[in-house]
Parts: C-alpha cells; sequence; structure tokens
C-alpha cells in the first residue's frame, strides 16, 4: 500500500456525467455538488473555471481540471458570458433529475464550436482524505494523453446504450481518471510535490513507507524498516529523514494519529479498539501520544467530531 492509494481510499466518484451536450456560446454551467472533489475534461471546445474565490482558469480541449473544495462553481465560455444573456445549466452528479440536458448525450455533431464536457464529483468518507486535500490547489490542470478523451467517447457510447451496470462502469472509470490525473500532476511537481508521494519513489525509503502504510499496527523499529529496505539501520534514518524531513519512528506516530482521527469519527469503535488498530497496546499510551499531537484526547476529539456541523 502507498501512501497516495491509501489517501484516495475514501474518495469515490458517484453519479459521473459523460455528457455530449451541445454547449455553443454564450454558456454557463454550474457545479453545485459541493463534493470535496470535482473532475473536469473538456473534449472539445474549450471554457474558463470561476471558482468561488474569484479565480479564472482556462481550459480547453484535451485539458483536465481538479477542482478542490465544497464551493461552488461555474464554468463559461467567456467570463464575460456571466454578465449577458446566456444558456445556463446547474450540473450535478448527485442527483439524477437535477440537470436532464447534461445527463442525457446528445446525438454527435461536427461544430466546431461546441464544447463537450466529462465531469465527475467524489464523495468522501471519513476523514482520510484531509491529508490528500492539504497537498493540492484550489484547481490543478494536466494536459491528457491523446487517448483519454478516446476511452471517455467509449463511455459515453456506453452511456446512450443503457447497459446494465453501465453508471457503476462509468463510476470506476472516474476513480481510475482521478487517479491518472494527480498522480500525472504530482509527477509535474517535482521536489514541490508533498514528501509522502516523493519518497515512495526513492529505493531507500519507498520499502519503508510501503511497510508503515501497508501494516501501520506492527511494532515498527528502525531495525524492522531498514531490513524491509535491504539497508543498514543508519542508512535508513539518514536517508529518510533526508527524503522526508522527519525520523522514520516520527513519521510512523504521525500516521498512526491520521488514521486514528478516522477511526474516532466511527462512534462503533472504543478507543481502546482505536489504540489497538493503530498499534497500541496500551489505551493510556494512545491517548497521552494522540493529545500530545492533536491537541486534545481522543474522547474530546470524538466529541468535537460528532458535534461539528457538516458543511
Amino acid at each position: 500500500m502507498d501512501p497516495l492509494s491509501q489517501l484516495l481510499g475514501g474518495i469515490r466518484a458517484e453519479g459521473a456525467i459523460l455528457s455530449d451536450a451541445m454547449l455553443k456560446a454564450p454558456w454557463v454551467v454550474g457545479f453545485d455538488d459541493r463534493a470535496p472533489l470535482t473532475m473536469v475534461t473538456v473534449a472539445r471546445g474549450g471554457g474558463t473555471l470561476l471558482l468561488a474565490d474569484g479565480g479564472r482558469v482556462g481550459l480547453r480541449a484535451g485539458q483536465t481540471a481538479v477542482v478542490r473544495g465544497s464551493e461552488p462553481f461555474r464554468m463559461a465560455d467567456t467570463p464575460a458570458s456571466v454578465e449577458r444573456p446566456h444558456l445556463e445549466y446547474w450540473l450535478t452528479c448527485f442527483d439524477a433529475e437535477a440537470c436532464p440536458e447534461l445527463k442525457a448525450p446528445a446525438s454527435r455533431s461536427d461544430d466546431a464550436e461546441a464544447t463537450a464536457l466529462f465531469v465527475g464529483a467524489y464523495r468522501a468518507s471519513g476523514r482520510r482524505h484531509e491529508r490528500l486535500m492539504r497537498a493540492l490547489p484550489p484547481v490543478l490542470v494536466v494536459d491528457d494523453e491523446a487517448d483519454v478523451c478516446v476511452w471517455l467517447d467509449a463511455c459515453a457510447t456506453d452511456l446512450f446504450e443503457r447497459k446494465p451496470g453501465t453508471q457503476a462502469f462509468i463510476d470506476r472509470l472516474f476513480d481510475w481518471g482521478l487517479v491518472c490525473t494527480l498522480r500525472a500532476w504530482f509527477d509535474q511537481q517535482g521536489r514541490r510535490a508533498p514528501v509522502w508521494y516523493r519518497g515512495f519513489t526513492d529505493p531507500v525509503v519507498g520499502p519503508a513507507l510501503e511497510a508503515v502504510h501497508t501494516a501501520p499496527s506492527r511494532p515498527w523499529t528502525v531495525a524492522d524498516l531498514a531490513g524491509e529496505a535491504g539497508v543498514s539501520r543508519a542508512l535508513l534514518a539518514k536517508r529518510f529523514s533526508e527524503v522526508m524531513g522527519e525520523p522514520p519512528l516520527t513519521y510512523l506516530t504521525e500516521w498512526r494519529m491520521e488514521l486514528a482521527e478516522e477511526l474516532l469519527a466511527d462512534p462503533d469503535l472504543t478507543v481502546a479498539q482505536v489504540a489497538r488498530r493503530v498499534g497500541y497496546a496500551d489505551q493510556f499510551g494512545f491517548s497521552n501520544a494522540f493529545k500530545r499531537r492533536k491537541g486534545k484526547s481522543p474522547t474530546a476529539f470524538r466529541e468535537s467530531t460528532q458535534t461539528a456541523v457538516p458543511v
């Protein structure tokens, strides 16, 4: 298990929309799912994303944008269209009846001015995804490979034929598309990518990271992790600190606390059960470690998540 896979474990596409609708200027599409992540691929044409904070991001055919955050946003053929008469859509992936114009693919057209959008919104369960969200900008853009729009077109055909399992098929492909898009973006960032992403590709740090993320409850020592990497204890400790910015056991503790936050949100688990799942045989030792890093006890943290108003 690698860090990116684990952080994406609680994020899934639901009700992904594949549309070849005729969006002819001037047009404005509103995105109102309030999803943690929304992915928009432009198959034809282009437009401008209009973010809630006033930011504007242009998109052309062959580009995919991932928008982070739960604030509604819009996309228009040009920003000026918002202030003049235009065709307006409100698009949601979570309500099948909300936007029938975009849910039903229209007939194909060779109109060069038409814009076709492929959109997937992603629900999140638990808190695991929050670390990933902190690593992403409000919107990121990736130039897709030529075959991306080819498989999206194939999905649109499948949607039009309405075969059994079509929506689940499309949602899973959009899950795959999100992984590919985020991986491409992180790769483009180079040394600006988060350390948990860069570290996994390091020949020394990578095996240790994989071990920690695969079995966080094991009583790992530096010697154990060095054995996973096939290097000496001293080399692992030195290289891990160079790449990750902290010693291996410090990283292990921090990751355990991240997992504990998610598990504490489950009311069916006792604090003692959470402690054991993240590698603490002693509930009191776990509580002390959690409070040192999170500023409150596991019980107080659980109470705060249960009383928080959902966004």
